[in-house]
């Protein structure tokens, strides 16, 4: 039951109705018997600072923000994090005195999953297939964690190049450089920890990976895919057919909603028990 006192919050979006958000999050509160609601609000573009405005009027405690948001959101938040900052996008929204300070949790859940699945990144050579914002909290974790180097393949070039010198910046280090996904031949001849975080790949074009060429998958062995449906891409089988291990992005979605709603939530976690019950309810969900 949902009391007269219950904390409200929501995702921001659009499209808005294939998203998995409000059905974990429920599904946390519920488990953990707090007074908690979470609701799909559908955005357009226009309308994202009045409704920022307008969920700060209607007490929401806070809100999750996607596609195609994040950066738009900024401007008419109180305040950011330094991770938010640092990626220049937001995913969540915490209510503070006089607005919202904006987080990006996408980070600190990809480095949960990597961790999880025994993927560590301390003095790894490194490859992140895209540069947009994906690949841009996958740079920051990267860099965080003491990454040896990181090449940054994309099809826009300038692109890459600038979320390279971005992140060199930022951690006082030339770790990152920049290729042309076209290029990916050129790549030195060692292993490599990759994270593809571009769509190539995602339901319904899962007929494609952005390298198809099986050469490339010899020197990676081990992966992480930030898309979770399908299952299994065709990057992950192609890293496998190589020898490699690779991991999708449920985990990924799972975690950084766990950093949102303990962030809504201060002093309550999420336990690994409703984590693995979440991942098991949310498989079943993707497989309809």
């Amino acid at each position: 039951m949902i009391s007269g006192k219950a904390k409200v919050c929501g995702i921001m979006a659009n499209p808005v109705e294939h998203s998995l958000s409000p059905m974990m999050h429920n599904f946390y509160a519920n488990e953990m018997g707090i007074d908690f609601v979470y609701v799909p609000f559908k955005v357009p573009e226009e309308s994202v600072e009045a409704a920022v405005r307008g969920a700060y009027a209607l007490n929401l405690a806070g809100m999750n923000i996607t596609v195609p948001h994040k950066q738009r959101v900024v401007p008419y938040l109180k305040e950011l994090d330094e991770a938010a900052e640092a990626i220049g996008a937001v995913n969540t929204l915490v209510r503070v005195e006089g607005g919202y300070k904006g987080y990006n949790t996408d980070a600190p859940g990809l480095l949960r999953a990597m961790t999880e699945a025994g993927m560590d990144i301390e003095g790894r050579d490194c490859l992140l297939i895209g540069a947009g914002g994906a690949a841009k909290a996958a740079a920051y974790v990267l860099g965080c964690q003491g990454a040896a180097s990181v090449i940054i393949l994309n099809r826009n070039q300038e692109k890459a190049q600038k979320l390279a010198g971005d992140m060199n910046r930022r951690f006082g280090r030339m770790f990152m450089a920049a290729m042309a996904l076209s290029d990916y031949g050129k790549i030195p001849d060692r292993p490599y920890l990759a994270v593809q975080t571009t769509s190539v790949g995602m339901h319904p074009d899962v007929c494609h990976a952005p390298v198809e060429d099986k050469g490339f998958y010899r020197n990676i062995p081990c992966a992480v895919e930030i898309i979770y449906t399908p299952s299994k891409t065709r990057f992950m089988s192609l890293v496998e057919e190589a020898g490699g291990r690779s991991v999708n992005g449920l985990d990924m979605l799972i975690y950084q909603g766990i950093e949102a709603f303990e962030l809504w939530n201060p002093g309550r976690s999420v336990s690994e028990e409703i984590v693995n019950r979440a991942r098991q309810m949310m498989r079943k969900e993707l497989e309809k």
